[in-house]
């Protein structure tokens, strides 16, 4: 007899109990907190048909550590507020100012209102501004005329020629006694190796990471990423849209990897709320806490736009992104125009583009031929006959790459920002967008959309169904990893 053998079975004994117990706890977090049912019944599956490997895996990505955390700091942190603007907008109101054309639309303003806490503010000028080719040249230049601030943050800042150029530019700023502060998430910033840190620091340019996390632990925050990008200069011009800095959007220079995007330029009183944004995600990440008229400067109106910023995260209680596009597509009478890189729309969502299909709203879904990431393609694919089955339209843009988004709903109302229509940016990452209610900018949104739906190619239903067996076996897989991607 093996004297060992009592030992080696009390040890299979323990261990086995461990992983039960692991797996158990894992399990019951996930019933009591996923909000998803489908990532809830995945992550049970796959924590008890993958022992070990599956409760750990969960406890690395399955659990959102950023609200708890967010509620310990903030609660310590003031909330960076502008003044009350001079003016604003009641949801009533919406009408008159738009010559009548709105009416219906003021529900969706009651709703965006109690969703953020934010007024609509009149007074503003939006410009699109197409590609890195006009975005990129536009905050340059804004930069390099900067008094006082330089308020940047992006999710990806690439060292290499564009990246380089707004390290110079921001450099100079600092050498003009501009006080600069750059914010990049952690994530993005290793998009290029070396990354852009060490050459910010050594031109004198104040830095902070969003989220930085050791090498091992960086998968627990693969996607609670900051997703935003804003620039704001002296409190008074703003920049956000879709674009992050890197050579891929400067088509002119034809890059290796080119890559089509919108950005937009923010004048008016509504600019103060992109700096509340950004001071809000410094102060959580540098502790620093800027406040008063040095940062909120008075801001009278430039334009005609009514606008109001809905940033949102998975530290906020409420799905404000998700509650704001539903809200939208209920609120449709005449058209929907998406566009977008990445299309995981959830079930309530696909639920109210085909309601409002059904209703006789056109609704026209423009994404790209060749996706940058061939998984979320495919995953794309397994959902398309969902919302063609119902009417709405579905429309391939060729390439290059599109990264552009935006939202217009009856020529009236524009929603323009960083958030995709997947899980990733609707619930797991930090996000910023902007609510317009505007014909002239609905209209040049419009007429961009048109020209791209010129040389797209329209998605059948039969096309869909008609996929080989391998490749809709393929993409049905994928989508079955639609809440993680």
């Amino acid at each position: 007899m093996n004297p060992e053998a009592p030992a080696l079975a009390w040890w299979h004994w323990l261990g086995g109990g461990a992983v039960v117990i692991l797996s158990l706890a894992a399990s019951v977090h996930a019933i009591l907190y996923k909000r998803d049912p489908r990532a809830t019944v995945l992550w049970v599956a796959f924590i008890w048909f993958s022992p070990v490997v599956g409760p750990l895996a969960y406890l690395l990505l399955g659990i959102n550590r950023i609200r708890r955390r967010a509620t310990r700091k903030r609660a310590d942190l003031e909330h960076c507020e502008a003044p009350p603007p001079l003016e604003h907008c009641p949801p009533p109101e919406i009408p008159a100012r738009l010559e009548g054309r709105a009416a219906h639309l003021e529900p969706l303003a009651h709703l965006t209102q109690r969703l953020t806490g934010r007024p609509l503010l009149p007074g503003n000028r939006i410009t699109p501004l197409v590609n890195g080719d006009e975005a990129f040249p536009a905050m340059l230049e804004a930069i390099d005329q900067a008094r006082h601030s330089v308020h940047l943050s992006t999710y990806i800042f690439d060292r290499d020629p564009s990246g380089l150029e707004f390290a110079a530019a921001l450099e100079r700023a600092v050498r003009r006694g501009v006080q600069v502060r750059v914010l990049i998430d952690d994530a993005g910033a290793r998009y290029s190796f070396p990354s852009i840190f060490g050459e910010l620091r050594r031109r004198g340019v104040g830095t902070a990471r969003f989220m930085p996390r050791f090498v091992l632990l960086r998968l627990a925050a693969l996607n609670l990423r900051n997703h935003r990008k804003i620039l704001v200069i002296d409190g008074r011009l703003g920049f956000t849209g879709g674009m992050n800095i890197r050579e891929g959007n400067r088509l002119s220079r034809r890059p290796r990897h080119p890559i089509r995007d919108l950005h937009f330029r923010v004048e008016g009183p509504v600019v103060a709320q992109l700096q509340e944004v950004f001071l809000d995600d410094w102060a959580w990440c540098t502790g620093e806490r800027l406040q008063g008229p040095e940062w909120f400067p008075e801001l009278k109106p430039v334009g005609d736009m009514l606008a109001r910023a809905i940033s949102d995260g998975p530290d906020e209680e409420l799905d404000r992104l998700v509650l704001t596009l539903n809200g939208a597509f209920a609120a449709a009478r005449r058209s929907i125009r998406i566009a977008t890189p990445y299309f995981l729309p959830d079930a309530t969502t696909i639920s109210a583009l085909n309601t409002a299909a059904l209703r006789g709203v056109d609704v026209d879904i423009l994404l790209p031929s060749e996706n940058n990431l061939p998984f979320v393609q495919w995953a794309s694919t397994a959902l398309w006959w969902q919302v063609l089955l119902w009417g709405c339209r579905i429309w391939l843009s060729p390439p290059p790459f599109d990264h552009s988004k935006l939202l217009v709903v009856d020529d009236i109302w524009s929603f323009v920002g960083s958030s995709n229509l997947d899980p990733r940016s609707l619930r797991l990452n930090f996000e910023f967008n902007l609510e317009v209610y505007s014909p002239e900018l609905a209209g040049r949104l419009t007429a961009w959309f048109e020209e791209r739906r010129r040389v797209a190619h329209q998605v059948t239903l039969e096309e869909v169904n008609g996929r080989p067996w391998p490749r809709r076996l393929r993409d049905g897989i994928a989508r079955l990893a639609t809440p993680f991607l």
